[in-house]
């Protein structure tokens, strides 16, 4: 997902088939493992207090999975790409288009943040952290999930043929800013952010319980595809991976084991916490955004996409 103004997220090269693939894929990549994302979610506190800002909420493939779960819970959906955003509509919150290192957010106006699949994107995620911080109540939660590149799961077989493969993929998300790695270093970037009891869960979700073909979207090769097009990959070794992957479905006794990591941390008491400015009961945008272009906010469609500031993926 995107939120940030400079990031490796192409949302129309990231599969093959451009947008319309890419949005088939968010939907089954939430398909696959919300189930226990959710239960570290709460299990973490993320669903107790609201608003709820899913950061860089995309196509709205997990707001409508959150707003379904618990549909007590307020939830604003956020996306710096305000076109893939409109696909969101209808997912029963709010759509704000906008940079998550500028959030049109009054300080300490969320009870939790959510952010999925949206750091290992960006080349610096201190500004964005900066930002959570800020918009956070005293206590409140941030949950953010992601993968280690070096610590994806395992699979049996394996085709240790397509270690290059894979690699490509990672050293072209590294060379367009991203950081495939992010995993290992979630806890420390939550602490030089300045929050406090930062914990990790790792999670993991196996073929034992869904098919395995719903782990295409990571292990199958349309991903790859668009490396062949960027010179990254030639057609010989995506045909070598699409070849594995049809033996790996055909095989009865394959099994697969993806790993996800959810770090959490909460805002302490601080200056930018302890005394929010005054303001309009049950107000949360617009406020005290970093100096910039005045926000705007949508006044009759609470689900279409409002934009602020610079906008970029």
């Amino acid at each position: 997902m995107s939120a940030g103004p400079a990031g490796s997220y192409d949302v129309a090269g990231t599969t093959l088939g451009g947008v319309p693939g890419e949005l088939a894929r968010l939907e089954a990549q939430a398909a696959l493992s919300f189930d226990e994302e959710l239960r570290i979610m709460r299990d973490l506190g993320l669903t107790r207090a609201g608003p709820l800002l899913e950061l860089g909420a995309g196509s709205g493939a997990v707001t409508r999975r959150l707003r379904a779960a618990e549909p007590g819970l307020p939830v604003i959906a956020l996306d710096v790409d305000a076109e893939l955003l409109r696909h969101a509509g209808g997912c029963g919150a709010p759509l704000v288009a906008a940079d998550g290192a500028r959030l049109p957010l009054r300080t300490g106006s969320v009870g939790g943040v959510l952010l999925r699949y949206v750091l290992q994107h960006l080349a610096d995620p201190a500004p964005m952290l900066a930002e959570v911080l800020r918009v956070l109540r005293p206590g409140g939660t941030v949950v953010v999930v992601e993968v280690d590149g070096m610590l994806w799961g395992l699979a049996e077989p394996m085709y240790p043929e397509l270690a290059h493969v894979h690699a490509a993929m990672a050293r072209a998300q590294r060379e367009a800013g991203g950081d495939r790695r992010i995993g290992r270093r979630l806890t420390r970037l939550l602490r030089r952010a300045g929050f406090a009891d930062v914990l990790l869960r790792p999670f993991a979700t196996t073929n034992d319980t869904h098919p395995t073909a719903a782990f295409a979207p990571h292990l199958g090769p349309e991903r790859l595809a668009p490396l062949v097009a960027a010179g990254a990959l030639s057609v010989a070794e995506l045909a070598l991976a699409a070849d594995r992957w049809r033996r790996f479905l055909a095989d009865p006794d394959a099994w697969v084991m993806l790993l996800g990591f959810a770090a959490a941390g909460t805002a302490p008491p601080g200056p930018a916490h302890s005394a929010p400015e005054k303001e309009p009961p049950g107000s949360t945008l617009t406020g005290t955004a970093p100096p910039g272009p005045a926000p705007s906010v949508p006044e009759k469609d609470p689900e279409k996409p409002a934009r602020f500031g610079r906008n970029a993926p």
